[in-house]
């Protein structure tokens, strides 16, 4: 019985003791990237406690054999688009194909990216900066883990280590004290007019298009002319904003940033939704990719970005 008992209290107490070391591996993975993930949230408007779960949660506090071996933080897979280091892996699959980076802030970098581009996300950008639960739930929806409790774990992990601080609008003394050899640039990029979430594409400042939204509103939200709007993202004179559609309020760019390279068209998607997903100008997209103005090209072409598509 004594012998029973022993067990017992010996198998608490080695649950206790590994309980508390993954709970100070996690506190040791957050104070290492808080800085990294509010630098993103100022460049995309992408919480950072959203961003510090997430990673804590894929990661396994950057121990899972994925981040050590590739540098991937958040278990993205390839995809069709990612151009960069492959690594395989097992996951949901045998020898699954995951992107690998050079360095962890390319990891976080793209996390932000590939959230800000990809259209099944836009609504989030909507939800205001402190809704960590509309964020966490709104992932999940948009199908961005399987696991049918990821939204709550998010929201366990911002609770327990009050991620939610992070998510303040934030001074430059402020975040030098979190990390006094951190050089991040930390303009406030949130909600600067006081209308409309701001988010910087291709280095363009950008909205995402709420219901209820018009060009004439948002003109004058942003002390524009309606017909300002209309060329900054190519509308002919009689289209209105479609909810969640991205929408400019300076001109788009005659390319897209560096590494955005090519893309691929998927089902239903046009040359107008290219261009304002990388921010370059309709024109010259049509230009550098040899296709008559005004046409869309059938799925699963490649769409140069940056250069001229070679001649056959």
């Amino acid at each position: 019985m004594i012998r029973r008992i022993t067990l017992i209290f010996l198998f608490i107490f080695i649950c206790q003791s590994s309980f508390s070391q993954v709970t100070e591996k996690r506190k040791q993975y957050i104070k290492k990237y808080r800085v990294l993930a509010i630098s993103e949230m100022q460049r995309s408007g992408i919480p950072a406690s959203i961003t510090l779960a997430q990673a804590c949660l894929e990661s396994n506090n950057g121990m899972s054999s994925l981040s050590r071996k590739s540098n991937n933080h958040f278990g993205i897979k390839c995809k069709s688009t990612w151009k960069g280091i492959k690594i395989y892996y097992d996951d949901d699959s045998e020898n699954e194909c995951f992107r690998k980076y050079h360095s962890v802030k390319d990891s976080y970098k793209d996390h932000s990216d590939f959230l800000r581009d990809n259209f099944r996300y836009a609504s989030l950008f909507n939800l205001d900066i402190n809704d960590y639960k509309g964020w966490a739930y709104g992932l999940k929806k948009a199908g961005y883990a399987t696991n049918p409790s990821y939204a709550n774990s998010l929201i366990r992990i911002i609770e327990k280590y009050q991620l939610y601080q992070y998510d303040q609008m934030i001074s430059r003394r402020q975040l030098a004290s979190l990390n006094n050899n951190s050089c991040v640039k930390t303009d406030a990029l949130r909600n600067p007019y006081g209308t409309q979430k701001i988010i910087l594409r291709n280095g363009l400042k950008s909205l995402v298009v709420k219901v209820g939204d018009s060009l004439s509103g948002l003109a004058k939200s942003f002390n524009l002319k309606v017909w300002q709007l209309q060329k900054y993202n190519d509308y002919s004179s009689d289209r209105v904003p479609v909810k969640n559609e991205i929408l400019y309020i300076e001109r788009k760019k005659r390319k897209a940033e560096k590494g955005q390279e090519t893309y691929i068209l998927g089902v239903g998607e046009t040359m107008h939704y290219v261009s304002q997903m990388y921010g370059i100008k309709l024109s010259p997209l049509y230009r550098r990719n040899h296709i008559k103005k005004g046409t869309n090209p059938k799925e699963e072409t490649i769409i140069y970005l940056r250069h001229k598509k070679p001649k056959r």
